[in-house]
């Protein structure tokens, strides 16, 4: 055998271990604005808002630090899915783990998909492990405390492994209805955060005006004054936490596999439904329960403080609904490494692994520090991805040329990797021994992917300027192999109606809609009511009783109208 061919059937075996979707979406697939505008609106209300909102409280942000930082942060963010995700998915309708192979080679593909793995593992575990600090209430387990970073009872362990099993069965048996399940909590999940800020801010004193109201946030919320445990954090460490708090997704482009369903590029800045609805209100709400309840970073205690039961079972289902996906993907990855695998299999491995780490509180007490290592050790590949197909043809540099000589691991991106990971990666805060570059230059955590981002574009590029192979000669086959330029094709006419085609609508969608919204209105007029009944003791425990009783009611009221709702709408056929 040649050379040349034991790289190529090489590249073919492991090519086989793959089982995402190899073609470009087909135009009849694609999907309308408001799916989008839907989705990220759910899936960025989730359980560990109620982590991070607080966690700015507890490291002494200022409160104009606060506003303005998440303000121009997450549009950053959406900047961000607008002109580097968007863009080159809507291109090539590919998923990156497909597009990736197609530039790095199947080998660091299988690498970079089981570290992808295991950091979905931990963050998954995340939000297990905030499930678990609701439920721990109704046993009476001590939560962890904020220098915790074993379990700290064999009851915490219990409870943890218990959640943890529940979310892993309902990852292996009910995937589709959970995501359905979970499209019906997100809009009742956002009202819990508007309601538990709404209900505590009369704790935190008396106001008649905004001028007071925004003097409370100064002095008693947002002060300023950190926890003894926590660094000092200012306006542009938030606004860059809040631009990186999903790097993976957006500059690290795993978001392609969404926007590839896009009809046009611009459907990036849908992404501003999640941002400002759950990455600005949410946190900003969050912050205010925790500052006016003290119950640090406890969430299943903070949000039974705010809401009463039903924001207890919101932090539940919220670990549940955003750990079931993030399990799922873990296991999509893990795939790669087990083939012969069942589905089911490679999703209880992946459960089992999240449980563990569930267990351990350091991963959601240092949340924070984990989502910036997250996303500086994925942000490279994104980084390598930008460069083959926005830079290589105007660098006279072939695209997809590692696909096209058959290699197995591409060097230039391997080393580009590597580079930067150890540059920026935190080894300080795991051992006194060892620093980053970046810490000894004072560059601080949150900030370190930006100048990584630009180092990986120019060392990748430079490394193969000079790789032999790379450059391009005319209309070479490196440009054969190029995702086709241009915008995508246009749905052919007629095809969204027969997607939408569907059976009249009943009368039992009507109403069970009409009560769906009825209750979710009460669950905005009950807060608000506490809120404007002052802050006299008496008065405001006597309305904060009435409160979370009434609003559970309207809980309940809202989920067998909203399912009924769903049922109804399913059968009926909804329009994409």
């Amino acid at each position: 055998m040649s050379s040349h061919q034991g790289p190529a059937t090489l590249s073919s075996r492991l090519d086989e271990l793959y089982e995402f979707e190899r073609a470009p979406i087909s135009s009849d697939r694609l999907h309308s604005g408001r799916y989008f505008a839907g989705l990220f609106s759910g899936e960025h209300v989730a359980a560990t808002e109620f982590v991070i909102g607080a966690m700015f409280v507890m490291h002494g942000i200022e409160a104009g630090d606060l506003i303005k930082g998440l303000l121009l942060g997450n549009l950053l963010a959406v900047l961000s899915w607008a002109f580097i995700c968007a863009p080159i998915a809507v291109r090539t309708r590919l998923t990156l783990y497909w597009y990736l192979r197609r530039i790095v080679g199947p080998g660091l593909t299988v690498v970079y998909n089981v570290v992808n793995a295991v950091l979905y593992c931990i963050l998954a575990g995340a939000m297990i492990a905030v499930s678990a600090s609701a439920v721990s209430l109704a046993f009476r387990i001590k939560h962890p405390g904020l220098r915790d970073v074993w379990p700290n009872s064999v009851g915490w362990v219990l409870v943890v492994l218990l959640v943890g099993g529940v979310v892993v069965m309902l990852a292996i048996l009910g995937f589709k209805k959970l995501s359905q399940f979970a499209g019906v909590c997100a809009p009742w999940m956002f009202l819990v955060f508007i309601a538990g800020a709404l209900a505590t801010l009369p704790k935190l004193g008396e106001f008649r005006s905004f001028a007071e109201l925004w003097d409370i946030a100064e002095t008693r919320i947002w002060n300023g004054v950190a926890h003894p445990d926590k660094e000092k954090l200012g306006f542009w460490h938030v606004t860059f936490f809040a631009w990186f708090c999903n790097l993976a997704m957006h500059v690290g482009l795993s978001d392609m596999a969404l926007f590839r369903y896009a009809r046009k590029w611009t459907y990036g800045f849908y992404s501003a439904f999640g941002m400002y609805l759950g990455h600005y209100l949410a946190w900003i709400c969050a912050g205010v329960m925790g500052a006016a309840l003290a119950e640090g970073l406890n969430p299943g205690q903070m949000a039974h403080g705010a809401v009463g039961l039903a924001g207890a079972v919101a932090v539940v289902v919220a670990g549940w609904t955003t750990a079931n996906p993030t399990m799922y993907r873990a296991g999509l990855a893990l795939q790669i490494a087990t083939p012969n695998w069942p589905r089911w299999k490679v999703t209880l491995a992946a459960g089992v692994i999240t449980s563990i780490v569930a267990c351990f509180p350091i991963f959601f007490m240092r949340l924070l520090e984990f989502v910036a290592i997250y996303g500086l050790t994925l942000m490279p590949i994104g980084a390598i991805v930008f460069a083959e197909h926005w830079l290589f043809p105007r660098l006279g540099l072939r695209q997809c040329w590692a696909e096209k000589r058959g290699v197995v691991v591409n060097v230039p991106a391997l080393v580009t990797w590597l580079v930067v990971v150890l540059i920026s990666f935190p080894f300080e805060q795991f051992t006194a021994s060892v620093a980053s570059p970046m810490h000894l230059l004072g560059v601080h955590l949150f900030f370190r992917w930006l100048p990584g981002w630009f180092i990986s574009v120019t060392l990748y590029g430079l490394l193969c300027y000079v790789w032999p192979g790379t450059q391009a000669a005319g209309a070479g086959p490196g440009e054969a192999a190029a995702p086709p330029a241009g915008p995508a094709q246009p749905m052919p006419a007629g095809s969204e109606a027969e997607v939408s085609k569907a059976h009249p609508r009943t009368p039992m969608f009507w109403i069970s809609g009409a009560m769906a919204l009825l209750a979710l209105g009460t669950c905005i007029y009950l807060p608000l009511k506490v809120f404007l009944g002052g802050s006299v003791p008496d008065v405001y425990d006597a309305n904060m009783a009435s409160y979370k009783a009434r609003f559970l009611v309207a809980t309940i009221v809202y989920f067998i109208a909203a399912i009924a709702w769903a049922g109804q709408r399913e059968k009926t056929g909804p329009a994409t």
